[in-house]
């Protein structure tokens, strides 16, 4: 089981046979009475967030969850299909379990992917990792001031903002948990 002087960004947590994500969390003291913690929870059944508010101190059970080494194959209509490497089965995952984060997927990528009672939950990548620019406009010379950004397609279809100075076929590093452009490789 888990205090809430446990909680962490990332940490994930069961309530009532529910397994949620920690999204934000803040310890606060109220006028009177005892100390408490909000938080900001993703639901991984339904992808829906809810705001939970935690006595400090009160407990919260510890999830069934696997996380196992899977190999992506490729996309098939709205399901992303991995290949567990030491089994070799194949799994389906819908595209909507993936939480946005099949737009950073490239074929042979291996990933863990998350397991809750046997059923995929949830894919964890990286922090940040490596792309190919396939399209973006060229830069106006002379547009130098701070802070523009122009949008720029990746080599798996995601479309992320970057400085002006990149260019077609520029290899970017890219944060995969906001999407943020974080430099050129």
């Amino acid at each position: 089981m888990y205090s809430t002087t446990d909680f962490r960004k990332g940490l994930k947590i069961e309530i009532d046979g529910i397994p949620y994500e920690i999204i934000e969390f803040q310890h606060f003291k109220p006028g009177k009475g005892g100390a408490m913690v909000r938080t900001k929870l993703r639901n991984f059944l339904n992808g829906r967030v809810q705001d939970i508010t935690f006595r400090s101190g009160e407990k919260v059970e510890k999830p069934d969850l696997e996380a196992r080494e899977m190999q992506f194959l490729y996309r098939e209509s709205d399901e992303l299909i991995f290949m567990d490497l030491t089994s070799y089965e194949q799994m389906h995952i819908k595209g909507d379990a993936a939480a946005g984060k099949a737009g950073y997927l490239k074929e042979s990528q291996v990933v863990q992917v998350l397991l809750y009672n046997g059923e995929p939950l949830d894919i964890e990548l990286p922090a940040a990792l490596v792309f190919e620019v396939t399209e973006t406009e060229p830069g106006v010379k002379g547009d130098t001031v701070s802070n523009v950004t122009k949008p720029a397609t990746l080599e798996t279809g995601l479309v992320i903002q970057v400085p002006i100075f990149v260019n077609k076929g520029d290899r970017l590093k890219v944060d995969t948990r906001s999407g943020a452009y974080l430099g050129r490789e």
